[in-house]
C-alpha cells in the first residue's frame, strides 16, 4: 500500500468521528466552537509556521474551505437530526466529480457521472421524505440546506486548491489559525459569552487535534503524493464510517430509510468515481 493511500485512509478514519464529536458539543455557540477547534488544529502545524506565508488568494480560499464548511456543518447538525444531516453532508465526494468540469476545465462528465449524481440526489430526497417534508420551510429544512451547503463548500474548496499556486502542506496550519481567529471575532460580535466545562474542553481537544487538525494535514499530504482521482474515491468510505459511529453511539436511529439513502449515496459515488 502506497504512502498516499495510507495518509488518505488515516484522514478518512479521523474524519469519520467529526459528526459524533461535534454532537457532544451541541451547547457551545457555533462560532466559538469552530474558532477554538480550528486554532487547536492550527497548533498541529506550528513546527512548520514558516510555511504559513502564502498569497492572500490562497489564504482566503483556505478560510472559505475550513471556516465556511465547518460552520455550516455544525449548524446543520443542530437544526436537523445528526444522522440525516451527516448523510447529506457526505455528498461532497460526489460533488467533487460533478463540479470538476465547472471548476477544472477541460474536465468532462460522462453518462455514469450523471447517473451517480441522480442516485446521490435520490438519497438526499429520501432522507428528507423520511421526515415527512420536502419543503425548506419544514421542521428540519434549514438543517438539510446547511448540510448541502457544507458539502458544496468542501467540494469546491478541494477543487479550487488546484487552481491556486502550489503551497506546502504546512500552510494548512495557517489556514486553520486564520479561520479560527475569524470565527472567534464573529463569536465576540454576534454570540453571547460562554464558558466551557471540563468535559466540553476534552471533546474540543479531540475535535481540534483530530478531525479539524491532523486530518487536514494527512489529506493534503495524500493529495500531493498520489493520484487525486484514486484518493478521492477512498473518501466514499467516510459516510459509511461516520454514519455507523453516529448510530452506534446514539446519534440517530439507523432505520431502513437511512440504510437505503446511504446505499443510494454510496452507489452514486461509486458510479461517479474518477477512473484513470
Amino acid at each position: 500500500m502506497s504512502a498516499s493511500t495510507l495518509y488518505a485512509l488515516a484522514a478518512i478514519l479521523i474524519w469519520s468521528s467529526l459528526a459524533l464529536t461535534s454532537v457532544q458539543l451541541a451547547n457551545v455557540p457555533p462560532f466559538l466552537l469552530v474558532g477554538l477547534a480550528l486554532i487547536i488544529g492550527g497548533l498541529c502545524g506550528l513546527p512548520r509556521w514558516r510555511d504559513w506565508r502564502v498569497p492572500a488568494k490562497t489564504l482566503l480560499l483556505g478560510c472559505y474551505g475550513l471556516f465556511g464548511y465547518h460552520f455550516c456543518l455544525f449548524l446543520a447538525l443542530r437544526f436537523a437530526p445528526p444522522l440525516e444531516a451527516n448523510l447529506i453532508n457526505y455528498l461532497w465526494p460526489l460533488l467533487i466529480v460533478l463540479l470538476s468540469p465547472v471548476l477544472l476545465p477541460p474536465t468532462r462528465l460522462e453518462t455514469r457521472h450523471w447517473l451517480g449524481g441522480l442516485l446521490g440526489l435520490a438519497g438526499c430526497v429520501l432522507i428528507v421524505l423520511s421526515k415527512g417534508s420536502l419543503s425548506l420551510s419544514g421542521q428540519h429544512g434549514l438543517g438539510y440546506l446547511l448540510a448541502a451547503l457544507a458539502a458544496l463548500m468542501w467540494s469546491s474548496y478541494s477543487l479550487l486548491t488546484q487552481r491556486v499556486a502550489p503551497f506546502p502542506t504546512g500552510a494548512i496550519g495557517g489556514f486553520c489559525m486564520a479561520s479560527g481567529l475569524l470565527s472567534l471575532l464573529a463569536h465576540a460580535a454576534l454570540e453571547p459569552a460562554y464558558s466551557l466545562n471540563a468535559s466540553e474542553w476534552g471533546w474540543l481537544a479531540l475535535l481540534g487535534l483530530g478531525p479539524m487538525g491532523a486530518a487536514f494535514f494527512l489529506w493534503d499530504a495524500a493529495l500531493k503524493r498520489g493520484d487525486a482521482r484514486a484518493i478521492g474515491t477512498l473518501a466514499y468510505l467516510t459516510p459509511l464510517l461516520s454514519t455507523a459511529l453516529l448510530a452506534l453511539f446514539g446519534g440517530g436511529h439507523f432505520g431502513w430509510q437511512a440504510a437505503l439513502a446511504l446505499l443510494l449515496i454510496l452507489s452514486g459515488a461509486w458510479l461517479g468515481r474518477s477512473r484513470s
